[in-house]
């Protein structure tokens, strides 16, 4: 696939089928891990058994182990003497069952397994050992929730979901039925009894156990678990020399077995059970591990964020304390403002510019084909300074390129045509390329109109995600962009490579990782301020979020090979295009799902450790994005905005990438989206002064 050819055609309208897909992969995960978390136990109304309210009749009252419920009364019957039926409650365990059945075949035993659906639908081979070596399998309802304080509609469902895993696991049916939280029969008393009389007139034979008291050789139903404790109380009971036979319960009463062949049907019902609930199993195993290794990986960035923002900040306090950087830098400075339809805010770019304390100034606005006033207001600002080039829409690496050519200064300052400069911001910019070895420099972007709640999300995300990386990116020399809203360039770094490169939709990131290529830095001037325009509704940021993520996948696809390089291309591809590839496109391809399995543990698991975490999480985004706003020089009153951003902003920017993503893998070509825009930052800035940098924080 060759990304860098996407950049130059457009396709009206982009595939939509993905969102289909997605539509549908969420809903399945969501059933899944809901059936999931019912079967497990982890929320369950019907796990704690309700108090008796009244004893069972008095026609079962009467010690016998089996009964069928019939009107008011039961009809109830025992063991014969020196009979046994040996029984086991739960399981299978993957454990404790085989050793079991081995000791069941050591003796020439049966026993009668009353089994859980769930573990059933889990360990299908064993319940096929089970019947397979003679044994008579019971239901222990699904997932052993108390019948008698559950619903109708529950109790329904325990039962059948029971007769489908049995169906799928070892294609039988069974009419054995013991109720969970109950031993002997008068234990089936209250609620239990109504539970018992809706199982017999379903067709089930209740079984309970024999008290204790009742010992061999009269005939005894024994119960056990599937457990270390089952398994030696079992042995104990198989050692007795009172017992003359240890057989099933429907074999000890003379009965014919109550196991019988499941249909076709319910076969293929019970295979898709089965299939359903080993889906959302793995995926919970497997969705713990991710959102534990996502949660450390969102940690240790957040981390090492502040730390290696730390070191900038002492990195620039050394250079700053003693000579900046190498010398003074007053050089001339051609600026580059290419404009398409840009009347709302060029005016106040234009004045912000000539309002610099750098006075030595050529600016060049591009008219790259505007259909409103754009030139002619350029024209109306007249400074001398400021020439105007107008030209056909070409897009926005044509028109750079164009202003390339007019440009008559070494270095070269890159900006949007609704940026306003602070008046400081050009003769810091350029300051650090007075190192010869620096071939570009990030000047600091922020938020102007953010006076709304998207707005303060944007501005939060400029100076806790941008900015901040920024920082680190320089300290690890691997800075990926340096933003079209403003960066400045040497003359001669441009021509190295070629000059403004169109293979992309980022050209200002494909811009940045190319001078990397041939070995030029790239560093951040955090004092360099300038104020933008960030889209104002959600259809905006929308598209130009998806012109940069796409851009940039270009971009990384295009320079892959730096991954393999010497220098400081090989530095800037193994950390900064590793960097990229894992948050800013791997985990974000998995958020969607990670975001529901979190909902899962909220709903499912244990609630205040989930909410805990969520909002240990949140405490560091809290305490780094502090951290972040006060080297910004920024208020922290925008921070009460952040938990909202976890919800809302967050999951838009996942989708952007997932739609980048397969935008790419399908080999779609996307055209330019232009923001409209209104000039809202301008008279922000003109309302309320921004707060004026004042040198490095001390922190």
């Amino acid at each position: 696939m060759a990304l860098s050819e996407q950049g130059r055609h457009a396709l009206r309208h982009p595939p939509r089928w993905h969102w289909l897909l997605l539509l549908l992969i969420l809903p399945i995960v969501a059933v899944s891990l809901l059936f999931e978390g019912w079967t497990t136990h982890e929320v369950d109304g019907a796990r704690t058994r309700r108090a008796c309210t009244s004893p069972i009749p008095r026609s079962a009252d009467n010690g016998a182990p089996v009964l069928r419920v019939t009107g008011a009364g039961a009809e109830t019957v025992q063991m014969p003497l020196r009979t046994a039926a040996l029984t086991f409650d739960g399981g299978p365990d993957p454990v404790w069952t085989p050793r079991i059945l081995d000791l069941l075949r050591a003796r020439h035993a049966h026993a009668t397994f009353f089994l859980y659906g769930t573990q059933a639908a889990r360990h299908p081979d064993l319940v096929r050992r089970i019947h397979d070596e003679g044994h008579e399998i019971g239901s222990y309802t699904y997932t052993g929730g108390d019948l008698g304080s559950a619903s109708a509609v529950r109790s329904q469902l325990e039962l059948s979901l029971t007769q489908t895993a049995l169906a799928g696991a070892a294609s039988v049916n069974t009419r054995l039925l013991r109720l969970p939280h109950t031993t002997t029969a008068d234990t089936m008393c209250g609620g239990e009894w109504s539970a018992a009389r809706r199982a017999s007139d379903d067709g089930y034979l209740l079984v309970a156990a024999t008290a204790r008291s009742r010992k061999p050789p009269l005939g005894v139903v024994r119960q056990y678990s599937h457990s270390a404790l089952g398994y030696q109380e079992a042995t104990k009971l198989l050692d007795d020399p009172e017992v003359g036979r240890f057989t099933t319960v429907t074999s000890g009463l003379g009965r014919p077995s109550l196991t019988a062949p499941a249909s076709l049907l319910q076969r293929l019902q019970g295979n898709a059970l089965i299939w359903t609930q080993s889906l959302g199993h793995r995926f919970a195993r497997s969705m713990t591990w991710a959102l534990g290794i996502a949660g450390g990986l969102g940690i240790l960035r957040l981390v090492l964020l502040a730390c290696l923002a730390r070191v900038h900040v002492r990195r620039q306090r050394r250079h700053r304390s003693g000579a900046p950087w190498l010398r003074e830098v007053n050089d001339p400075v051609t600026v580059l403002v290419p404009a398409h339809n840009e009347e709302a805010g060029v005016e106040a770019t234009l004045r912000s510019l000539l309002a610099s304390t750098h006075r030595d100034l050529q600016i060049i606005v591009i008219d790259d084909g505007s259909t409103d006033r754009t030139a002619e207001i350029a024209r109306g600002v007249g400074d001398p300074r400021v020439t105007v080039v107008q030209q056909p829409n070409s897009g926005k690496p044509g028109a750079l390129g164009t202003g390339l050519s007019y440009a008559r200064c070494d270095i070269i300052v890159m900006i949007d045509a609704d940026t306003v400069f602070e008046p400081d911001a050009l003769h810091r910019l350029i300051q650090p390329l007075a190192d010869p070895t620096i071939g570009a420099v990030s000047g600091n972007t922020k938020v102007g109109n953010r006076s709304r709640l998207l707005g303060r999300w944007q501005h939060l995300e400029y100076v806790l995600g941008f900015n901040l990386d920024r920082r680190m990116f320089e300290v690890l020399e691997c800075m990926p962009t340096v933003p079209g809203a403003i960066g400045a360039f040497r003359r001669d770094a441009l021509t190295a490579i070629g000059g403004i490169s169109d293979d992309t939709l980022a050209e200002d990131t494909d811009l940045t990782m190319a001078l990397w290529r041939v070995g030029r830095r790239v560093v951040y001037e955090e004092r360099a301020v300038a104020w933008t325009e960030v889209p104002s509704t959600f259809s905006q940021l929308w598209r130009q979020r998806y012109r940069w993520c796409y851009g940039t996948l270009q971009s990384m696809w295009k320079h892959r090979h730096a991954v393999f390089e010497v220098g400081p291309a090989g530095r800037f591809g193994r950390r900064g295009l590793t960097y990229l590839a894992l948050f800013q496109i791997v985990l974000p391809l998995f958020a969607p799902v990670v975001d529901v399995f979190a909902l899962y543990g909220v709903c499912f698991g244990d609630t205040g450790q989930a909410v805990g975490v969520w909002l240990a999480f949140l405490a560091v985004q809290l305490v780094t994005a502090a951290y972040a706003l006060r080297l910004d020089h920024e208020r922290l009153r925008d921070l009460w905005a952040l938990p909202l951003q976890l919800f809302v902003y967050r999951q838009l920017l996942y989708l952007v990438v997932i739609q980048s993503v397969v935008t790419a893998l399908l080999g779609t070509r996307l055209k330019w989206h232009r923001m409209h825009r209104s000039g809202t930052a301008n008279q922000h800035l003109l309302r309320e002064p921004a707060p004026q940098p004042s040198g490095l924080a001390s922190k």
